[in-house]
């Protein structure tokens, strides 16, 4: 990476653990190949990199997608897509608690969500997501971003020690933001991954379990696995592992499934909400 290529990017870490903005970058002058392998370093090293002040059509978020890898296909089936899908381009979702007729035109509508991994619950989950915010809230709607390496890292040893090398199990129906809830739809994923993934890039260990979507541990009884998951839930949410956004219009992040999780605060319902988001193809499969 050359002095003039980091000058321009101006990296600015925005906690401890996790998370950077990149300042004065405008993504619509598509960047030359030094500035988009820094940005991609950027991101590896910080796991969430947030670029500010972005005006971003949908053509312009798929090829700035493409700068960290293949596009992802949407996980929910096409028959239980909103009605503002139709509007967007292929491989885009539209989040948004926007309603017309009473329906709402987008995924994830209300309410707080619970800590998760994109799309742990597919074989081969995706590397990477990004997410443009069009209309945000006056307030609420934050989106918390927890490192599963530093997580790891400070885990008590003998709980490292016991889980080492074992499995989780992951499931979820489309929609849900809470475990549980009713605000899935008829489909769901499944699959069965390390509790302890290995980051196929950096090498580093992280915790790769959430408690939205991870329901047990292979071979263990139920009674055996959920304190001990629920201690390593309680544990990656520590606050001084995350990073609170607070959404501006014209924000894009972009965060590593791979070590990292995320969450969402409730928000008002009566005010609009609107992102569209893509994700990263995943190139092999968790270990």
């Amino acid at each position: 990476m050359n002095i003039a290529t980091k000058t321009r990017l101006d990296v600015v870490p925005l906690s401890k653990h996790i998370g950077a903005e990149i300042r004065g970058i405008d993504l619509r002058d598509k960047p030359d190949d030094e500035t988009v392998k820094a940005i991609y370093q950027a991101w590896l090293d910080h796991l969430v990199i947030i670029f500010p002040e972005q005006k971003l059509s949908q053509e312009d978020l798929v090829r700035v997608t493409g700068y960290f890898g293949e596009l992802g296909e949407l996980g929910r089936p096409a028959k239980y897509f909103p009605k503002g899908y139709s509007k967007i381009l292929p491989g885009i979702m539209m989040i948004s608690n926007i309603r017309e007729n009473g329906e709402p035109i987008g995924a994830l509508p209300d309410g707080e969500m619970m800590f998760h991994h994109d799309m742990l619950h597919a074989e081969i989950p995706h590397n990477a997501t990004l997410l443009y915010s069009m209309e945000v809230p006056t307030y609420g709607g934050d989106t918390l971003f927890a490192s599963g390496y530093a997580a790891y890292e400070s885990l008590d040893p003998a709980l490292r020690t016991k889980l080492a090398g074992r499995n989780a199990i992951h499931h979820y129906n489309y929609g849900s933001t809470q475990r549980g809830d009713d605000r899935g739809v008829a489909a769901y994923g499944e699959s069965v991954h390390p509790i302890f993934r290995t980051h196929d890039e950096t090498g580093r260990k992280a915790i790769y379990v959430n408690r939205l979507m991870t329901v047990g541990i292979v071979d263990m009884p139920k009674e055996e696995s959920d304190p001990l998951l629920e201690a390593i839930f309680d544990h990656s949410e520590r606050p001084e592992f995350v990073y609170t956004h607070s959404w501006r219009v014209g924000d894009l992040l972009v965060w590593d499934n791979r070590c990292s999780m995320h969450a969402r605060t409730d928000f008002p319902s009566d005010q609009r909400r609107l992102m569209l988001r893509t994700t990263v193809k995943g190139t092999e499969r968790p270990f």
